[in-house]
C-alpha cells in the first residue's frame, strides 16, 4: 500500500482519519478563515489529521451567471493565509495545465477534478510537480478504469496519489455510490478518500445549478467510512442555504463537531477489527 506523509501525519487506509474539510468555493476573506478555524479546533480536539480545502475556481457550473470564485491569484493568497495562519496544508483543484506549478507552490495537496482526470495535459502537468495528487473518479468511470489514470500520472513521474470516490451517474440528476467501489480503490494501492459532499449532488437538478440531500450526509458518510478507507472529504458552510456553490450537499458548520465525532469513532472502530481473508 503506498501510504503517503504529509508534514506530521500519514495518509493511508489503515492509517487513522484524515479528513479533506473546508468549503466549496473561496467566497470572501472572512467566511475563509471563520470555517478554516472550526475545522482546525474540531480537527484537533478529536485528532483527525486535516488538510483545508477551497477552490479558487469552480470552472464547472451549470449556468454562466453562477459565481465561480475569487480566481487564482487571490485564490492562492487566501489559502495561503490558512496554511500559514492555522498551520495545516491546503488543497485544492486546477483545471488548466498551467495552473499547475503555483498551485503546487501553495498547496501540498493537488486535485483534478472528476471531469478532467483523463485529461493528458492536464495529469502530466501536475505529475511534474511535487505534491500529492488527488484524483476524482469521474461520474463517467468504473473504478477498475482507474488503473489507466494511475499509470498515466506515474509515468509522466509522480507516484504520490489519492482517490476519491464521488459517486456515479445513473438516470437523469441522481449519483449513485457503490460502496463495493471502494475495495477496488483500495486494491489498485492507493489511500481512498470519499467526497461525500459531491456524492450526495443532484446534477442539475435545480435546473440552472446542482441539487443536494444533505440530510443523508451522515450515513451516507458512514457507509463510507465502514470500507475502511483512508479518508473523507467534506464540505461546510455556516448558511448553507446562501453558500454560492453547492449549498444543497453542504453541513451546517455548526454541526460539525458532533457529526466528526460520530465519523472518528466509527473509523477507529473498523480499523480496529482483524481483517479476515473469506476466500
Amino acid at each position: 500500500m503506498n501510504d503517503l506523509k504529509l508534514r506530521n501525519f500519514t495518509i493511508g487506509n489503515s492509517q487513522s482519519l484524515t479528513l479533506m474539510g473546508g468549503m466549496n468555493v473561496l467566497e470572501s476573506r472572512d467566511l475563509v478563515l471563520q470555517v478554516a478555524e472550526k475545522f482546525k479546533l474540531i480537527s484537533d480536539k478529536l485528532e483527525i489529521n486535516y488538510i483545508f480545502k477551497g477552490s479558487f475556481d469552480k470552472a464547472n457550473r451549470s449556468s454562466m451567471s453562477s459565481f465561480r470564485g475569487p480566481g487564482m491569484d487571490e485564490g492562492l493568497k487566501l489559502l495561503q493565509e490558512v496554511s500559514t495562519e492555522f498551520n495545516v496544508p491546503v488543497v485544492t483543484d486546477i483545471h488548466e495545465p498551467d495552473q499547475a506549478k503555483p498551485v503546487s507552490e501553495v498547496c501540498e495537496v493537488v486535485q483534478i477534478p472528476a471531469f478532467l482526470a483523463r485529461q493528458t495535459d492536464l495529469v502530466v502537468a501536475a505529475a511534474k510537480t511535487d505534491a500529492i495528487l488527488q484524483f476524482k473518479k469521474p461520474q463517467f468511470l468504473s473504478a477498475p478504469e482507474m488503473k489507466n489514470i494511475i499509470e498515466k500520472c506515474e509515468s509522466a513521474g509522480n507516484s504520490k496519489i489519492t482517490l476519491c470516490e464521488r459517486g456515479n451517474s445513473f438516470g437523469y440528476n441522481n449519483l449513485v455510490v457503490d460502496t463495493l467501489n471502494f475495495q477496488i480503490l483500495k486494491n489498485l494501492g492507493k489511500p481512498a478518500i470519499f467526497d461525500v459532499t459531491h456524492s450526495l449532488q443532484l446534477p442539475g437538478g435545480l435546473g440552472n445549478a446542482a441539487g443536494g440531500r444533505r440530510e443523508y450526509l451522515l450515513s451516507l458518510a458512514k457507509a463510507g467510512i465502514s470500507q475502511g478507507i483512508a479518508g473523507l472529504f467534506l464540505e461546510a458552510h455556516p448558511d448553507p442555504d446562501k453558500a454560492k456553490c453547492d449549498g444543497p450537499c453542504a453541513l451546517r458548520l455548526d454541526m460539525l463537531e458532533p457529526f466528526l465525532q460520530q465519523i472518528k469513532d466509527l473509523d477507529v472502530f473498523v480499523k480496529s477489527q482483524e481483517t479476515l481473508d473469506i476466500f
